[in-house]
């Protein structure tokens, strides 16, 4: 699966961040990094804001171009999607996007799903506190002049009031999650109940992040800079003026060693645990069915930015063919002998075949006749069974040049 990004090579790149709302500083601090100024321009052009657009959303597309997942890119134009809609608004949900769709790779998506995973959508338990105010509208038109009793309120799913109303909530929902000031009020007001003892023992010395974190439980697409500014205010209101002792380091108390009994024991050094990858150095690599995480960037200097990664569907066709095997190639060219840095190759090549039941190809590269010789061939034949190896089969790349001419052809 290819994706291109139609970027205009002539457009100025300070200019372009600059419009999307980057201060000038930060503008130039991007166009110093090549690789993150072709994401950002891709980005940009992919949004379709390159006349610009307001900071905020500007932000969140920087950061889409330097955190976005590399495994899922065939994605990132629909999460655009939801940024320039306003659907996706705040930093936290644009995290949320990101933890899925690292999460599902390159595969295809329920978009209902990434809703839910991003604070898109609301959930029928959360509809209570929208209820209330589209009533309202509900039993001020003509044709519904009589009020429904507030226990109707929770059952929007059960009974549907009339079309008009359902698409007044449809349209709502559509904006995203929005918690309230008066939610966000109530939530930091029950964490400060719940560890009001230890904030009068610690005063200051509190641990903010700590309160930000179990309000972000209770609450995760509130607006953090609300939360922080509440959380400071109740701070302030519980503990008044900062004093100097506030500000004093706490005195550590020093813990009384213990008595040494002296123990005529014999000691016995016990080796350190081996860690997983010693135990099996071949546990780093992914197994053939992960291979759809597998992708590639290339940049151009006057072109769009190629990028390819395997589809779910070519994986499917690759591991029926293969049986689900791990094939692999050690690929030395016959231009001399063979050194130590070649029997570390031979170890992870040969090595992860056999350890996987797969097969390992001796692959020669011969595409270079001025420097190879039959002398060469010999060796390194006898040197790979010398170490301990059996090739599965012994290939030549000049046995696939026209393959290679017409693949080349086709690229161009």
């Amino acid at each position: 699966m290819v994706v291109k990004d139609e970027n205009s090579g002539s457009e100025n790149p300070l200019h372009l961040f600059l419009k999307i709302g980057l201060d000038e500083r930060t503008a130039k601090n991007t166009i110093a990094n090549n690789k993150v100024t072709a994401n950002l321009t891709a980005v940009i052009h992919e949004a379709a804001v390159t006349d610009g657009c307001d900071r905020s959303t500007g932000n969140l597309l920087y950061t889409v171009a330097t955190k976005f997942p590399a495994t899922a890119l065939v994605h990132r134009p629909k999460l655009l999607e939801y940024i320039i809609s306003s659907k996706i608004k705040t930093p936290v949900q644009l995290e949320a996007a990101f933890s899925f769709f690292a999460t599902i790779g390159s595969e295809n998506f329920e978009i209902n799903e990434f809703e839910e995973a991003c604070g898109v959508v609301l959930q029928f338990a959360q509809l209570d506190n929208f209820l209330p105010r589209f009533v309202f509208v509900y039993i001020d038109t003509p044709n519904h002049p009589t009020p429904l009793p507030p226990q109707c309120y929770g059952l929007l799913s059960l009974i549907i009031f009339s079309q008009e109303l359902w698409q007044l909530v449809q349209f709502d929902l559509q904006t995203g999650v929005e918690v309230s000031l008066k939610d966000i009020e109530r939530t930091v007001t029950e964490i400060f109940e719940e560890h009001r003892n230890a904030i009068m023992e610690q005063r200051y010395r509190t641990n903010v992040g700590e309160l930000f974190g179990h309000v972000r439980k209770k609450q995760p697409w509130a607006d953090p800079k609300i939360v922080k500014q509440l959380i400071d205010a109740n701070l302030y209101a519980l503990l008044g003026e900062r004093t100097a002792a506030d500000d004093e380091k706490p005195v550590k108390k020093k813990k009384e060693k213990p008595v040494k009994v002296e123990e005529h024991t014999n000691v016995v050094d016990t080796p350190p645990k081996p860690s997983e990858e010693e135990l099996n150095p071949f546990s780093i690599f992914p197994s053939p069915e992960e291979n759809y995480k597998v992708h590639t960037e290339i940049f151009f200097s006057d072109r769009p930015v190629l990028r390819a990664c395997n589809s779910r569907e070519t994986l499917e066709k690759h591991l029926k063919v293969t049986g689900g095997k791990a094939f692999t190639r050690f690929p030395p060219e016959p231009n001399g002998y063979l050194h130590i840095g070649h029997a570390k190759a031979m170890f992870v090549d040969f090595g992860l075949a056999k350890e996987r039941g797969g097969c390992c190809y001796l692959r020669y590269d011969d595409t270079n006749p001025e420097a190879e010789k039959k002398e060469y061939i010999d060796h390194i034949e006898e040197i790979v069974k010398w170490m301990g190896w059996e090739p599965f089969k012994i290939t030549y790349t000049s046995d696939y040049f026209q393959d290679l001419y017409e693949l080349a052809v086709e690229l161009i």
